[in-house]
């Protein structure tokens, strides 16, 4: 007749599992850095219960995903040693599931430190007749548009990675898109032509650096250069 098990057993497993990863993974100890910091600055921001409830649970789910990852790379690294582009298309998508959760756990902890108050009176603005907004506000929302549209066009590719390499340029597209804000915000040849420059030498140094050819350069100034016309041209000031 077997020994009976240790009902402690699962635990003891499940906190070695814990232990081995935040002591083997990188990603994982500055997860539970920025925890630790999030719920700090939860206390010091007087959150209630419930928000810092909803944060915990957040950023929980971030390093239950960031574990998940470890666990998927270890199983492919077991049973497929070699490189395989499947086994790297799996890696990625355990990676974009860390991505995903990581962006909502920013989203959540950035609403809950603006407040109801705040976000309400946010709504109102954004509803409101006139849409004008600073220039700070503008730019902003422009890097975050090129960024969301750059990964759109990397994911439209077969090539490439989000921050290397893809169907978009995202250095072209930012370059491009800040030196048209310069353009539209100081109306200053001088000053406008040096931010063209530099916008072309970072261009110029992705090509000569192999990551992207013409075509994809191309895109990314074309991307930057419309949403800054869109944003600092069109948009009522």
């Amino acid at each position: 007749m077997s020994a009976r098990r240790n009902p402690l057993q699962p635990l003891r497993v499940a906190w070695n599992g814990l232990v081995y990863t935040f002591r083997t993974q990188r990603h994982m100890r500055f997860h539970v850095y920025v925890v630790l910091i999030v719920l700090l600055l939860g206390v010091l921001l007087n959150l209630g219960m419930r928000e810092l409830l909803v944060l915990m649970i957040t950023v929980s789910l971030v390093m239950v995903a960031e574990m998940f990852n470890s666990a998927i790379e270890a199983t492919i690294d077991l049973v497929q040693p070699n490189y395989s582009p499947m086994a790297k298309f799996a890696k990625d998508i355990a990676a974009g599931a860390v991505l995903i959760t990581t962006i909502i756990a920013l989203v959540v902890g950035m609403l809950l430190i603006l407040g109801e108050n705040r976000w309400e009176e946010i709504k109102t603005s954004l509803t409101a007749e006139s849409l004008a907004v600073g220039v700070t506000q503008r730019i902003v929302l422009g890097l975050f548009i090129v960024f969301l549209l750059v990964v759109v066009g990397k994911g439209l590719g077969k090539q490439g990675q989000v921050l290397k390499g893809g169907l978009v340029s995202g250095h072209a597209a930012i370059g491009f898109f800040l030196a048209t804000a310069t353009l539209m915000i100081s109306g200053n040849l001088v000053v406008s032509g040096i931010a063209v420059l530099l916008a072309g030498i970072i261009a110029q140094s992705r090509w000569e650096a192999k990551i992207h050819n013409v075509f994809e350069l191309t895109l990314g100034a074309a991307t930057g250069v419309v949403l800054g016309l869109l944003l600092f041209g069109l948009w009522p000031k």
